[in-house]
């Protein structure tokens, strides 16, 4: 859970950077997308965000292929609902990674 929580933090914090670069202040509605956006492309792209990387995890679809590019964007969706994310099984997957069907696990 620890590596989670250290990803989603660093996947914050660059979101907040990058929308600060765009509007120049901290918070506002604009993080929201900025977040859900580096979400899907770095999903899509490395297989995890760059918070889930730095943090040693990579996030893969059930079969064991590189995810779609609909599962990071349901998953993202998701993720910014924030409760499907407090909601997690017996193998700590988030009810978000559940629907979209994907793990995240050690990279």
């Amino acid at each position: 859970m620890g590596r989670r929580v250290l990803g989603l933090v660093i996947d914050w914090a660059i979101a907040m950077a990058i929308s600060w670069l765009i509007t120049r202040h901290y918070g506002g509605w604009t993080v929201y997308p900025v977040f859900a956006a580096l979400q899907i492309l770095a999903i899509w792209a490395l297989g995890g965000s760059i918070g889930h990387r730095i943090a040693g995890l990579r996030l893969s679809a059930l079969p064991g292929s590189q995810p779609a590019l609909w599962r990071p964007v349901v998953r993202s969706v998701l993720l910014m609902i924030v409760i499907p994310a407090l909601v997690w099984d017996s193998d700590h997957r988030g009810f978000h990674d559940k629907i979209a069907g994907t793990v995240l696990v050690r990279a």
